[in-house]
């Protein structure tokens, strides 16, 4: 199923009960809850198994040991050498902490001991004006532009088939366990309209592209002779070689009262204040990089990983001494969704709050099926050294 929202709690049934206040027949109704129903990268949970964070990261945290002996000849543009090493993978339940938000956060744990090879990486997200230019010379059109066929809705009308994406929309909805009530379908949504069919990306070319699914990034980073990172590069390159810390900046979410990523700030879902300067995305590099120069790996929006998502993959690492370059499970597991197909998320996005969704914390993931976009969806590139 294309185009749907990650839920991790909620049945697409549900999902579909909650749509009808949409005046459409029911056929359509349907096929916006299934174009909804996955797409989102963050469900607000209540449980109370709360763990104690301890300064560093938690004790099963151990220290980050870079690779040693391999430096390159040159860096290609607009990206940063990561060196690589060893470096313990996971994240703390911050549940019950200070500003930790509401999720426990448990496909994040056991914390385990990975080793990532050295490679390169996109200094920023992708931005409008390089995604313009790969579509400028390949002709692509993105999932979102693409008219969903019957074989993906059987049961959908042709006359309801209609391309689009998932955009936010502020409401005054104040019960936070139905994210359905601030995303919407809009037909005509996609990357140069990424508000619906009448807004653009004029004078928007340094601001990172969105509604872009996992194939449409898997495509331009083949064009670009680069590829999708995996889950453990990212979160090596967000971790900047230091252990367990709980942002890519450190263990407090302001440093000198000053926000360092864009976030939300505000009444979720009602209003974004923009405290950090921002409501919605942001250019890029418009925060402090973290210890490599890597720019935005919090907040802004989510970025695609190339590994399937299982929600107990960490597990089987865990009985491994130190996995070497994971690549990620054979197959997505969601048990939230049987069946359907979704790719590993990381970072968070300009939606992120203390409120609902604290996946801007660094060893925390996010899930999104594979062919589904939204308006706080991108990515960046990563790139091997040269053999």
């Amino acid at each position: 199923m294309r185009l749907a929202i990650i839920t991790a709690v909620l049945t697409m049934a549900g999902i579909a009960s909650l749509l009808y206040r949409v005046a459409e027949p029911s056929a359509a109704v349907d096929l916006q809850a299934k174009k909804i129903g996955q797409a989102i990268s963050c469900i607000g949970l209540t449980l109370t198994d709360s763990a104690l964070y301890m300064n560093g990261g938690g004790k099963d945290f151990s220290i980050t040991v870079p690779a040693s002996g391999v430096y390159p000849s040159s860096i290609p543009d607009g990206m940063i050498w990561i060196p690589g090493g060893e470096y313990s993978m996971g994240g703390v339940n911050p549940h019950g902490m200070e500003q930790g938000g509401k999720e426990t956060m448990n496909d994040a744990r056991p914390v385990h001991r990975v080793f990532v090879s050295p490679f390169f990486m996109d200094a920023t997200e992708v931005t409008n004006k390089e995604f313009a230019a790969f579509v400028k010379a390949t002709g692509y059109v993105t999932v979102a532009e693409q008219k969903p066929t019957k074989e993906e809705f059987p049961d959908v009308p042709d006359n309801k088939l209609i391309a689009g994406s998932a955009v936010f929309t502020a409401t005054t909805l104040r019960d936070l366990s139905n994210p359905y009530g601030w995303w919407t379908y809009v037909n005509g949504a996609d990357w140069q309209h990424p508000e619906g069919p009448q807004s653009s990306i004029s004078d928007k070319d340094d601001y990172p592209v969105v509604h872009i699914s996992w194939q449409d990034a898997a495509a331009f980073a083949k064009w670009a002779g680069k590829r999708l990172p995996t889950e453990a590069e990212w979160e090596f390159a967000a971790r900047g070689n230091k252990a367990g810390e709980l942002y890519s900046w450190g263990n407090t979410l302001h440093i000198n009262n000053k926000w360092m990523a864009n976030t939300y700030q505000g009444t979720f879902p009602k209003h974004d204040a923009g405290e950090d300067g921002y409501a919605g995305t942001a250019p890029v590099k418009k925060f402090a990089p973290n210890a490599f120069g890597l720019y935005d790996m919090a907040g802004n929006v989510w970025e695609w990983c190339s590994d399937w998502y299982s929600h107990d993959y960490y597990h089987s690492l865990r009985s491994t001494n130190i996995a070497r370059n994971p690549t990620g499970p054979n197959e997505s597991d969601d048990p939230a969704e049987p069946g359907s197909k979704k790719k590993v998320q990381r970072g968070g996005s300009f939606l992120c709050t203390d409120q609902y969704c604290t996946r801007y914390m660094v060893g925390t993931r996010g899930k999104g099926e594979w062919r589904s976009a939204t308006n706080h969806l991108g990515f960046r590139c990563v790139k091997d050294l040269p053999k």
